[in-house]
């Protein structure tokens, strides 16, 4: 671990990066930043697979901006960093899993930290809000994303009220792909589901990624041509790949494939 409010940990293949700022784990310009660079270094390294984001303590996963620091001088549109606010939300071309681990309240900032991740754990106590409309602003990357991801109308009610929603509801919603009893559970499960992914094809991920991404603003038929004419570089590359062929032998021969991520 580093000694940071970012603490990272490295398993082969698995990044796990733990934001570690008592009381609730708020994030200001310079912790955005910090986390920015974590994810752009995790991003960058052929050796690294998969992420894990989680955060220290029970009561709040993340309470999100930090309201404190704002007072103080720290400017809602300032420079959060490479990744836009806690590193993960605008990060450009992270084409490998991220899975959040959500132990307490996701409020706010933090709400959309776990949105930003690709598979949501969480235990059995945790809950998420967007206060921000109470506080006469905007839950901006929430407001992009959630009506995306759960029925319009549940959207818009968390959005215009702020009211909690408890992990069993953001479960049917199907934000929360799993809950668990308690903390080391969910650790346990998240790094059950981080060794199978990092086990897994990454070329292949990498390409579902940049295409889910990518064809959400597209037609079907749009993305489908993209795919089959090799438009997106994950796609072109995967086919051209050892690991593709690989894969198709390993297939025949009836034996374990190894990726080799190339």
């Amino acid at each position: 671990m580093t000694e940071s409010v970012v603490k990272t940990r490295r398993e082969g293949a698995i990044l796990e990066v733990t934001l570690d700022r008592p009381k609730a784990n708020t994030i200001d310009l310079a912790t955005s930043r910090l986390m920015g660079q974590t994810f752009k270094a995790f991003r960058d390294d052929p050796d690294l697979r998969v992420a894990i984001v989680r955060t220290a303590g029970e009561k709040f996963f993340s309470a999100g901006w930090d309201l404190k620091a704002a007072a103080n001088g720290d400017a809602v549109d300032g420079d959060y960093g490479v990744g836009g606010f806690a590193g993960l939300q605008e990060l450009r071309d992270l084409n490998k899993p991220v899975i959040a681990a959500v132990n307490g309240m996701a409020v706010g900032g933090g709400f959309e930290l776990a949105l930003s991740a690709d598979l949501i754990y969480a235990t059995a106590h945790s809950s998420f809000a967007l206060p921000e409309i109470r506080a006469g602003t905007l839950a901006d990357a929430a407001t992009v994303k959630l009506p995306k991801r759960i029925p319009y109308h549940v959207a818009m009610d968390l959005l215009f009220t702020g009211r909690w929603m408890d992990v069993q509801e953001a479960q049917r919603w199907g934000l929360v792909n799993e809950i668990l009893a308690d903390e080391a559970a969910l650790m346990n499960r998240v790094w059950e589901i981080a060794r199978l992914l990092a086990s897994g094809p990454p070329l292949v991920f990498a390409a579902i990624k940049e295409v889910a991404r990518e064809a959400e603003a597209m037609s079907f038929q749009n993305a489908m041509n993209y795919i089959t004419k090799r438009k997106f570089a994950t796609v072109d590359a995967l086919y051209d790949s050892e690991d593709n062929l690989e894969g198709f032998k390993a297939f025949a021969e009836k034996r374990n494939p190894v990726w080799k991520g190339r």
